[in-house]
């Protein structure tokens, strides 16, 4: 069973620990780690997204961000990113290759798979810019099903309006998205 630390608004764990499956039951807040990983190709900036698995308790076969997952109670957040980029997509990263972007909040509750799914997260965002080949990366079969590099700017101006194919959550994109301007990716050569 998997445990995650209670945490505050701010993200820092209070000292008290409740299992995945609880928190998603009763809205608890706890932490997550997302990392986005971008590209500059034709002078367009693309993200690479992932297809979630059918079988995902939460937004199945909707493409979401890069690499994302829950921060184990005792984790520090880096750790458990580069985790995920491994677990999920067999990227291995080193921790100075992910910039932190920022930490913004997920809640909603929706009904997936005939349940109610509450969830609650303070998230840390980090950004991977290094080259990486989407068709030889190794695919966690019980959570992704597929990759694909999308435009980003289409992607941020499709989940306006239509939320279909896209689950990546507005606030984390848009925190992409302005540390992209702070912090440019060069032309692809």
């Amino acid at each position: 069973m998997e445990y995650l630390d209670i945490c505050d608004e701010n993200g820092q764990p209070t000292g008290q620990c409740v299992s995945r499956s609880e928190a998603h039951r009763q809205g608890i807040l706890h932490r997550t780690a997302h990392v986005w990983i971008v590209r500059k190709e034709n002078g367009q900036t693309e993200v690479l997204l992932q297809k979630r698995s059918m079988q995902k308790e939460s937004f199945p076969g909707l493409y979401d961000t890069s690499s994302a997952g829950h921060i184990p109670a005792g984790e520090e957040p880096l750790p458990s990113a580069l985790r995920e980029l491994e677990e999920e997509l067999g990227l291995s990263a080193a921790p100075d290759q992910l910039a932190y972007a920022g930490t913004f909040r997920i809640q909603y509750e929706k009904v997936f798979h005939g349940q109610v799914f509450r969830d609650n997260e303070v998230t840390r965002v980090y950004v991977y810019r290094e080259p990486v080949d989407a068709q030889k990366l190794t695919l966690q079969a019980e959570e992704v099903d597929a990759v694909r590099w999308f435009d980003l700017e289409e992607v941020w101006q499709e989940i306006q309006t239509d939320r279909r194919r896209f689950c990546v959550p507005a606030s984390g994109l848009s925190l992409l998205r302005d540390y992209l301007k702070a912090h440019p990716l060069p032309d692809s050569e």
